[in-house]
This record gives structure tokens, sequence and C-alpha cells, in this order.
């Protein structure tokens, strides 16, 4: 009974268990997360600096570039100090800590990706009306709700998992805590956990993505009206970039979690790498090379960096010159 009582610690078995591949694991994934952190800053920036890009699209982009910053926050710098230490451990309370910000900071990425879709269909199906329906606060509560039921989803889930009791293996056959891998560990029976992660959390993630395929689909009908060539290829790439990060995100998510607990596999952790990480550090490229006025934004607030800093720079010399 100790061992179901006493468990403290979970070991994160990571992506690989081989010591030859530690280091450059961590040199790989030091490098994305900063490249994740340095791009969503960004594009973050840009779009608070730059005018023309005050409008609901670009307010949903930098609220997703925000979560995207959280969401890795949460996973890979406990990923980096496992790879350089011999015990790889987590505290039981930090393992349901990381699973709830990590539940709270997908699904807000998933809910902003469906508020973007519906942004695009009002801009392309409702242009005439776009200004009216998609106000500062329709956005808001958008924002809002994404947030609140993110919060309340996670806190469900997290809640059922702290009730459960845990064997004596502890190894987690994962490189963070997700709620499906935990499961697994578990001795008490996980059939209300499994219900809820394949009922509601399955409801959670759907309802989401049917939005954005309904949105698509009066997008595609709508662009299939026009009667020019032009038109159709300027109407779809105002939703190119969106549509290729959903297909990212959400193809991965469907990979992992629409199957059995049982079938949890290196198969299933590699196409979490692609949902939590990668889609992340793709995210800024996609938007900022595939938009024209994402890319001017960047390149003015690129220009006024580099202003700044050579003023700061003339004046530092300066000073140590006068002296």
């Amino acid at each position: 009974m100790s061992n179901l009582t006493a468990l403290s610690e979970f070991i994160l078995l990571g992506l690989s268990s081989r010591p030859e591949d530690q280091k450059p694991l961590f040199v790989l994934f030091l490098i994305i997360y900063m490249v994740t952190l340095l791009g969503n800053l960004l594009i973050i920036l840009a779009i608070r600096s730059h005018p023309q890009l005050q409008n609901p699209m670009y307010f949903f982009l930098s609220n997703l570039s925000f979560a995207d910053i959280c969401y890795t926050t949460v996973i890979i710098p406990k990923m980096l100090v496992n790879f350089l230490s011999e015990k790889k451990t987590i505290s039981y309370a930090e393992c349901l800590i990381q699973m709830h910000f990590f539940l709270i900071f997908g699904n807000i990425d998933s809910y902003i990706l469906a508020a973007m879709a519906i942004d695009r269909y009002v801009a392309i199906c409702n242009p005439f009306h776009y200004v009216t329906v998609m106000n500062r606060r329709r956005c808001g509560l958008l924002l809002l709700f994404s947030i609140t039921f993110s919060y309340l989803h996670s806190l469900l889930h997290v809640l059922l998992v702290n009730r459960l009791t845990f064997c004596a293996s502890n190894v987690i056959r994962h490189f963070f805590c997700d709620v499906s891998p935990v499961l697994k560990l578990s001795c008490s029976s996980t059939f209300v956990n499994e219900v809820l992660v394949m009922t509601e959390g399955l409801a959670s993630v759907m309802a989401p993505f049917i939005c954005v395929i309904i949105s698509y689909l009066r997008i595609l009908m709508a662009i299939l009206k026009i009667p020019s060539a032009t038109g159709k290829r300027k109407a779809f790439s105002t939703c190119s970039s969106h549509l290729t990060v959903v297909t990212l995100f959400y193809g991965s998510i469907s990979y992992v979690y629409f199957k059995p607990l049982s079938s949890y596999t290196i198969k299933d952790r590699i196409a979490t790498v692609i949902y939590t990480v990668l889609t992340s550090t793709l995210n800024p490229f996609i938007y900022s090379l595939r938009n024209k006025d994402m890319k001017q934004g960047l390149g003015k607030l690129i220009n006024n960096i580099k202003f700044q800093m050579g003023s700061f720079y003339s004046i530092k010399v300066s000073k140590i010159c006068g002296s």
C-alpha cells in the first residue's frame, strides 16, 4: 500500500533513452525553443507596432503567438533539463501543474484557430458587414470564451487524475505529463477518466475543428462563385496560411488522441512533438512568409530595432571617446 500512496515523483522517459542521443536532442530542442520564442515575439511586436495590422485577424494571430510561447514553455524547459540529467524526474505536483497548463494553452490554441477561421469566413463571405460583425467586443468575447473554457476543461481533467492511485512503476513513457501516458500508470480504475477523454475531451477538440471545417466549406463555396481566376487566387491566399497551420495542428492531434489508451506508442510521442513544438515554431514563418502585410510589419519592426541598437551603440561610443 505504501507504493500506492507514497508516490512523490515520476520519471519522464523522454524521446530517447539512449545516452548518446541526449546532447544532440538538447541542442536541437534548445534551437527550436529559441526560434519559437524569437519568432512569436517578433510577430506580437510587429502586430502591436504596425497600424495596418490592427484588425481582428492579427488580433487573434498575436494571441495565438502568445499562447504558443506559453505552450512550448510549459514543455521544453523541463525537456532540456532532463536531456542533461541522469535522473529524469518530475515531482507529482509539478507533473499535475505541467498537465494543467499544457491542457489550458493547447485548448486556447485550438479555439483561437477556430476564431480565426470564423474571421476568414466573415471577411470572404460577408465582407460588407465584416467591421460590424468582427468588432472589438465580439473578438474580445471569443478570446475570453477560449481562455475560460480551456481553464475549466483542464481543471476537470487534472482533478480527476489527482484522485487516482499509482503503482510502483512511475515511468511515464513520454517527454512530458500528458493525460494518456499518466493514466496508464494508475492502479485504480481509470474508467471515468477514459470516458471523459473520449466524450468531453473529444468534444472540446472536435467543436473548434468542426467550426473550422464548416467555415472553410462556406469559404470554398464562395470562392468557387468568383468568376475570375485572379479573384479566386486572391481570396484563397487570405486563408492559405491559416489552413496550413490548422492541418498541422489538428492532423497530429487526431493521430494521438482518437485511439484507445492502451495503444499509446513511440509514434504518438513523435506526433505529439508536431502539435506541441513544431507547429508553434513554424507558425511565425507560415504567417510571415505568405502574408504581404505581415512581411511589411516585420520589416519595419526589424529596421526600428536596428536603428535603436545603432543609436545606442553610437551614444555609448561617443561617451567612451569623450571620457
